[in-house]
């Protein structure tokens, strides 16, 4: 038997096996470092003619895409990026600029969100091949784990979806959406190369919840003689367990899909991009801020009463490997596809959803440009769209969306079944079972 035989999604689970259950399963490993804190921990890879090739990419976007898939993990987490380490592996003929551009790349995405470069590796190898791994800081309250979905709860994008995979086809084939005014094809290819981590919407998802979103359980157990969490004491919770990790840390085995990004505007003196030459993109719009301007990622929770909470029953375990979490919301990020993220914890939750297609959030352009099912396949499975998929109470979760606007919709409702369905409230298609394989696999 070989991989190819077993498919991406058969590997990662033979992988798993060698890992601590409780700890994988998720878009980052969050381990206790103190009895309200955790480290989460991330790792992506990216291979030349895999993830990125000379065809269509160059080197800066290469960068700035390598550090927004961390980056969006650690959103999908709830934890506030600190740093990254980058190991890189380049053949001795590699151009030394190709690798400054690169590093610019993933620095001029890594600055927006204040996250240093702190260290990694250099080796030699036929294939230019990086890897690296973002670390972040996560309230033990604040925890967003795929597990912790009920039936009920509403699921929310964060944002429109299948822009990236539109980008992508713009950059690959020029004939396609001729149509296109200028304005609306920069804005879909910028979508491809240059991806917001929606580390912005961590702050409304805390206003929203407050403390008033957490659930029954204590935030974290008390600590008992030398300081040391003491998890047999009445009502502590089960620790976030941590045993050591092997060589290299902890294997992020939700690998982004592999779409090629494009070509690099020319860079102007210093290093820096020029927007303004030739041929170059308009530099993209920051992500919105929250009120108050700077995005605040570690609040304090409001108090007890605040808008949107809800009385939610007692979490326990989910799925296979699910922990419990404190707060009433699960997710993860989209950069596998909106189908595959539902169904990813929908699976780990134990749920079933259905999810309405007149519902799911799409560049208005589409309609322009591609037929109504083309448009439906791009969002649900184009990938590397690098949103939130969150599913918490619906009153929680029209405020979000509410509050987040610019694409942001429920999308569908958790089921206590285990099915997963595409349904149509227009009445005009008929229902359909989502399938995780209809995004890209590696295998």
């Amino acid at each position: 038997m070989q991989v190819k035989d077993i498919g991406e999604q058969g590997l990662l689970r033979i992988l798993q096996k060698f890992c601590p259950a409780e700890i994988v399963g998720d878009d980052c490993a969050v381990m206790a470092t103190t009895p309200n804190q955790s480290l989460a921990i991330t790792t992506d890879m990216l291979v030349d003619g895999v993830h990125f090739s000379d065809r269509t990419t160059g080197p800066y976007y290469a960068g700035w895409r390598a550090a927004a898939a961390n980056l969006s993990d650690l959103a999908a987490m709830g934890a506030k990026p600190l740093a990254v380490t980058v190991a890189l592996a380049v053949a001795a003929d590699t151009a030394v600029e190709w690798v400054e551009e690169f590093y610019r790349g993933m620095t001029a995405c890594l600055q927006e969100y204040h996250t240093p470069i702190v260290g990694g590796d250099v080796v030699r190898s036929p294939v230019v091949t990086v890897a690296i791994t973002a670390f972040g800081e996560v309230e033990f309250a604040r925890t967003i784990c795929r597990s912790n979905a009920r039936s009920g709860w509403a699921i929310v994008a964060t944002g429109v979806h299948g822009a990236s995979r539109a980008g992508l086809e713009l950059l690959l084939n020029p004939e396609f959406g001729q149509n296109l005014t200028e304005v609306d094809r920069a804005s879909l290819i910028l979508a491809h190369q240059r991806p917001k981590p929606r580390l912005d919407v961590l702050s409304v998802i805390w206003e929203i919840l407050g403390s008033a979103g957490a659930m029954e359980s204590p935030l974290s157990p008390p600590l008992g003689k030398g300081g040391k969490q003491d998890f047999n004491s009445s009502g502590a919770m089960e620790p976030p367990l941590s045993p050591p990790l092997g060589k290299g840390g902890k294997q992020d085995f939700n690998s982004s899909g592999a779409m090629e990004p494009p070509l690099s505007p020319p860079l102007a003196k210093g290093g820096k991009q020029d927007f303004n030459s030739s041929g170059a993109m308009e530099p993209p719009l920051s992500p919105p801020l929250a009120k108050g301007g700077k995005q605040d990622f570690n609040s304090p929770p409001l108090s007890k009463g605040g808008p949107g909470g809800v009385n939610s029953p007692r979490l326990t375990k989910g799925g296979p490997g699910g922990v419990k979490s404190p707060i009433a919301i699960a997710g993860m990020d989209s950069s596998d596809g909106l189908a595959d993220a539902i169904i990813q914890i929908c699976r780990a939750s134990g749920v079933g959803a259905k999810v309405d297609r007149p519902k799911i959030p799409i560049p208005d352009i589409f309609s322009e440009i591609l037929s109504t099912e083309k448009a439906l396949d791009w969002a649900l499975y184009g990938g590397e769209d690098f949103e939130l998929v969150l599913f918490l109470p619906m009153a929680n979760a029209q405020l979000l969306v509410e509050q987040i606007g610019d694409g942001a919709a429920i999308v569908g409702i958790a089921t206590d079944s285990t099915d997963i369905w595409l349904t149509d409230s227009s009445g005009i298609y008929p229902d359909a079972i989502l399938k995780i394989d209809g995004g890209f696999q590696h295998f």
